[in-house]
């Protein structure tokens, strides 16, 4: 027997009933023959972290704070990490695929653009001026990415589990509780990373927002300070462990009310104070909407200076306006201030 067999012997007798199992995958795209020791979403979760360069530009790309001059402040990376870590943890108390669940959770951020969410949304409008019927969110270009533009074109080809639990990740700016209340991806992991995704943010937004002296810890709401404790790992612990008590042996995920008010409470806290806050968020996420906004106008009235890989398919404004999405969306927070200067700074001023 293989190694892989073995392990999709113990699989099968040990996870539990609602967990995805390896030798029940509905497989790739393209057929492949199996590893001999790996299961398939271990070979998910080894491409992306081997092959992916979307990946490892995550290292490179904002989580909340652009161009911090610190460097102890979360990346699109550590971030991905930390949604991995929580992932694992919720799915091992439940019983679920560990490997799966990695897969996913590495995966789910790698379409994510430069300067995080203000990026994002600066991307959404300016791809709409071209193409209205289109537009651009994080987690169908997460896919994108990994069907399409990773591997000179010819994509990852994952698992169907690992490419649903990317695309499905998102919650937006939704309550937890209509998360939970959705429809299901295919898979219990999915859901996982759904919410291991918000309790990791939430928490390390947080943590970055005192780091940075724009809250402090007496001023988060104290109905949340009390249901879910004074710390990051306490807070991070109490969720943890309320979905695994209240979901083992579920063919859901469920939260008791109290914890995702609370958790929903500290998500509008962070918008309000943190993310779109007047003072400092919306001077910096204007300055993002001109740069990418710029960015993008350019290339499309300069495709030929796109690199050859981001070629349009044909020479229609959507054809053009697609492969330019996808160039800004690929580019780390570096890269596009540097073809910002590149473009638009005169020279001798730098």
């Amino acid at each position: 027997m293989l190694i892989r067999e073995r392990i999709e012997e113990l699989e099968r007798q040990t996870l539990s009933r609602y967990a995805a199992l390896s030798a029940q995958s509905r497989g790739r795209a393209r057929a492949e023959e199996d590893d001999p020791v790996r299961t398939c979403y271990q070979r998910d979760r080894d491409r992306i972290i081997h092959t992916c360069k979307a990946f490892r530009r995550l290292s490179q790309k904002t989580q909340v704070f652009i161009a911090p001059e610190q460097d102890h402040y979360r990346t699109r990376l550590t971030h991905t990490l930390e949604v991995a870590q929580i992932g694992r943890t919720i799915a091992k108390g439940l019983r679920l695929n560990e490997e799966l669940t990695e897969a996913i959770a590495l995966g789910h951020d790698v379409g994510h653009t430069p300067f995080g969410h203000a990026g994002e949304w600066a991307l959404d409008e300016a791809y709409r001026r071209y193409d209205a019927e289109a537009g651009f969110a994080h987690h169908e270009h997460s896919l994108r990415v990994v069907d399409v533009l990773e591997n000179e074109g010819t994509g990852l080809n994952l698992t169907f589990e690992t490419r649903d639990g990317i695309l499905n990740h998102t919650k937006g700016e939704r309550d937890t509780a209509q998360a939970l209340e959705d429809d299901l991806p295919s898979t219990l992991e999915a859901m996982v990373i759904r919410l291991a995704d918000r309790i990791a943010y939430v928490n390390h937004d947080i943590d970055d927002a005192i780091r940075a002296e724009l809250l402090t810890q007496e001023d988060l709401p104290a109905d949340c300070r009390r249901v879910l404790g004074e710390t990051h790992s306490r807070r991070i612990g109490t969720m943890v462990e309320d979905i695994i008590e209240r979901s083992a042996e579920q063919p859901r995920l469920f939260m008791r009310p109290q914890i995702v008010q609370a958790l929903d409470d500290l998500k509008d806290f962070l918008f309000e104070r943190v993310y779109t806050d007047e003072v400092r968020a919306k001077p910096e996420n204007e300055r993002v909407r001109a740069l990418i906004g710029h960015l993008f106008s350019y290339y499309m009235e300069h495709p030929a200076e796109l690199p050859a890989s981001f070629s349009p398919a044909d020479d229609s404004e959507k054809a053009t306006a697609r492969s330019v999405c996808d160039y800004i969306a690929g580019m780390t927070d570096r890269f596009a201030r540097n073809a910002y200067v590149d473009l638009f700074v005169p020279r001798g001023f730098r």
